[in-house]
């Protein structure tokens, strides 16, 4: 069953729900390179083993799928505050201040990922203006250099929404908490997962309120 609130109609409701295909998708596509990865290397293995005749450039496709393994889920894992959280202070703290330190943490994981957005896109066109491929198979490497200011980029939006999330409520801590990573206990957690994985059009960052 979906769980809305009041909050859902507002901009900022409204851009958030928008974005998690977004989200979804990259994370799908994620998934999807690790599950070809591992057929790869079953294929590698029988084909080697039984008719010795390997797979050409397997090790290069593993190195060039690395980048959509990696980021393209990043959003997705931060949406859902599935990320590495340090949470012994942010944990007892209630209302402003809880919300002043979101805010704090969120601000500063933007100025990284900007700043990494930047720097990976430089990265990409330098690889593509020089052609650029892998030592082995000499397969273009700019097609994954450019998954990463992807992801980055996709990250960097869900960060700037939960900045956004994050100082509304410090104004007005009443408010429902929407697009904020909020914190739950064990049992909670594992439940949105389990919404999540079913499909179920569950938002997840509203299923506690933090005043």
């Amino acid at each position: 069953m979906a769980h809305h609130t009041s909050a859902d109609g507002t901009v900022l409701g409204r851009l958030h729900r928008a974005f998690i295909p977004v989200e979804d998708l990259a994370n799908l596509l994620a998934a999807c390179a690790i599950i070809m990865l591992m057929v790869l290397g079953v294929l590698q293995i029988v084909l080697r083993t039984m008719f010795n005749a390997p797979i050409s450039g397997y090790i290069d496709l593993v190195e060039l799928s690395m980048a959509s393994m990696a980021f393209l889920g990043a959003a997705y894992c931060q949406r859902l505050g599935s990320h590495i959280r340090m949470e012994l202070l942010v944990g007892r703290l209630k209302g402003r201040p809880l919300w002043a330190l979101e805010a704090l943490g969120t601000a500063l994981a933007l100025f990284i990922i900007g700043v990494l957005v930047y720097y990976s896109f430089g990265h990409f066109l330098r690889s593509y203006t020089l052609g650029d491929t892998t030592m082995d198979a000499e397969f273009p490497v700019w097609p994954s250099k450019l998954l990463v200011p992807i992801a980055f980029s996709i990250w960097f939006v869900r960060l700037g929404l939960q900045l956004a999330g994050s100082l509304r409520l410090f104004i007005d801590p009443r408010k429902d908490p929407i697009a904020v990573v909020t914190a739950k206990d064990v049992a909670t957690q594992a439940q949105d997962e389990i919404h999540e994985v079913m499909g179920d059009d569950v938002d997840l960052s509203v299923s506690e309120e933090r005043t």
